[in-house]
C-alpha cells in the first residue's frame, strides 16, 4: 500500500492562528488546508478511508526537575493530553467503500478555538502554551491530522502531528479592567493599619509596578504613640501551585523581585505616607554573544519566565507582599494578587488596535456555518490528473510537466 505525505498550510502569508485567544470579539480559530500527496513514487496513488483533524493540548509537570536529588529517586513526570474542541471530520469515502484511490488532496479546515459567548454557559479557555525553566511544566499544542489508509487486507491508521504556539491576549495591561485602583488595609493589634494603592495590577516585562503605602494610627493617638516603623518590604511572589483541583496540592513559592524601604522613624499623629516602584524582572532572551537562540518549536519566545495561567496539572499566580516591621506594635503583612502578562505595557498598546480589526473582521464569520474553499480531490482517472503533481504523458513516458 502507498503511503501518503501530510502536511498543514495556514492561510497565504499569514499564521495558522486567527483572531485573538481569551477575547471572544475575535473568534479565535485555526484556519488552513491539510494538503495530501504520494509519499513514494510522486504519483503512485494512495488509499484513503478517512481524513479527520482536532487540536490537542498537552501538559507535563515535574516539580523536581529544577532541583539536584542526591541519591533520592525523583517522582516521574506528569502527562496529561486533551482535545480542544472538536474533533472535525474533513473527508469519508464512499459508503459500501473500504477505501478509494487519491492523487492530490487540499482539504481546507477552521478550528474554532473555545470561547465564552453571551448566553452560553461558560467554558474553561484554554490556557496559553508556556515552558518554565528545566521543563518543571510546560503546555504544548499540536494539530494532529488522522489518516485511515486501508483496504479488506490492510487497514492502518496514522496521525500526523503540527506545533502551533497558543498566546492569550485577556491578561493586556491596557485592558480597562486591569487599569482600576486596588486598595487593601489590614491591621493586627489595632494600634495602626497598613494600607496599600495599586493604579494598575497588571504588568509584564520590564514594566514598573507603582505601590502607594501608608502606615495610620489608630485614632485614639495615646495608644499608638509609642509605635515606630522600622522598615517596610515589597516583593513580588511566583506561586506555582501543581495539581490544583487534586487531593493533595502542592505549592512552590519563588520570590522574584525585592525592595526593602529602611524607614526607623516614629509613627507621626498624621500617619505615614511612601511610594515604591519595583521594576518586574524581564527575561534576557539573547545569550553572551547577543545572539537570539533558535526558537524551540511550539513555543513561543517570551520575555518573561512565568505569567499568570490556571492549567489542569499547575495553576501560576502572582502575589504583591507588603511587609511593615514595627516597634511597639506587631508586624502587618498584606497580599495583593496581581496579573502578570506576558507582553509589556507598550506591546500591550500596539495590540489594541490589531484586536480591534480582529474584532471587525470576526463580525462576518458565522461560527455555526464558515465560508470555506470547496475541497480539491484528484482520482488517477480524472482527466489531466498528474498535472496537478507537475507531470504529464508525453506519449507513452512520463515527464515533468513545463508550463
Amino acid at each position: 500500500m502507498t503511503t501518503a505525505r501530510v502536511r498543514v498550510s495556514g492561510p497565504p502569508n499569514s499564521n495558522f492562528l486567527v483572531g485573538y485567544p481569551g477575547i471572544s470579539a475575535t473568534l479565535p480559530r485555526i484556519e488552513g488546508k491539510v494538503e495530501i500527496r504520494p509519499a513514494l513514487g510522486h504519483s503512485a496513488p494512495f488509499h484513503i478511508s478517512y481524513v479527520s483533524i482536532g487540536l490537542y493540548r498537552r501538559e507535563t509537570v515535574h516539580p523536581h526537575a529544577d532541583t539536584k536529588i542526591v541519591n533520592h529517586l525523583a517522582a516521574p513526570r506528569k502527562e496529561w493530553t486533551d482535545l480542544v474542541g472538536k474533533e472535525l471530520m474533513l473527508y469519508r469515502c464512499h459508503p459500501g467503500v473500504s477505501h478509494e484511490e487519491i492523487l492530490y488532496m487540499d482539504l481546507p479546515f477552521v478550528l474554532f478555538i473555545p470561547f465564552n459567548r453571551p448566553g452560553y454557559d461558560a467554558v474553561r479557555l484554554p490556557p496559553a502554551t508556556i515552558s518554565l525553566p528545566s521543563r518543571t511544566l510546560e503546555t504544548f499544542y499540536e494539530l494532529v491530522v488522522s489518516l485511515h489508509q486501508g483496504n479488506q487486507n490492510n487497514s492502518e491508521m496514522k496521525r500526523f502531528a503540527f506545533p502551533v504556539p497558543l498566546c492569550r491576549y485577556d491578561s493586556l495591561s491596557t485592558f480597562g479592567m486591569y487599569n482600576v485602583q486596588e486598595v487593601q488595609e489590614k491591621t493586627t493589634d489595632h494600634l495602626v493599619n497598613l494600607g496599600i494603592k495599586l493604579p494598575r495590577w497588571s504588568y509584564g516585562p520590564g514594566d514598573t509596578v507603582q505601590i502607594n503605602i501608608y502606615v495610620s494610627p489608630n485614632p485614639d493617638w495615646s495608644k499608638a504613640k509609642r509605635v515606630s516603623i522600622r522598615n517596610i518590604s515589597v516583593v513580588i511572589e511566583e506561586a506555582i501551585t501543581f495539581n490544583p483541583e487534586g487531593d493533595e496540592p502542592k505549592t512552590v513559592i519563588n520570590k522574584i523581585q525585592r525592595q526593602t524601604l529602611n524607614v526607623q522613624r516614629k509613627l507621626p499623629a498624621e500617619g505615614f505616607q511612601t511610594h515604591c516602584a519595583l521594576l518586574f524582572p524581564r527575561k534576557e532572551a539573547r545569550d553572551n554573544d547577543g545572539c537570539l537562540p533558535r526558537q524551540k518549536q511550539g513555543f513561543p519566545l517570551y520575555h518573561v519566565s512565568g505569567f499568570t495561567t490556571t492549567a489542569y496539572l499547575y495553576k501560576i499566580e502572582y502575589f504583591l507582599t507588603v511587609k511593615a516591621t514595627f516597634s511597639a506594635a506587631r508586624d502587618i503583612t498584606l497580599r495583593q494578587r496581581i496579573v502578570v502578562c506576558p507582553l509589556d505595557h507598550e506591546s500591550c498598546k500596539e495590540e489594541m488596535d490589531a484586536i480591534e480589526q480582529a474584532a471587525n473582521d470576526a463580525k462576518y464569520v458565522n461560527p455555526d456555518n464558515p465560508m470555506l474553499p470547496s475541497p480539491v480531490i484528484i482520482r488517477p482517472k480524472d482527466r489531466n490528473a498528474l498535472h496537478k503533481l507537475g507531470m504529464t504523458y508525453v506519449g507513452t513516458d512520463r515527464k515533468l510537466l513545463i508550463e
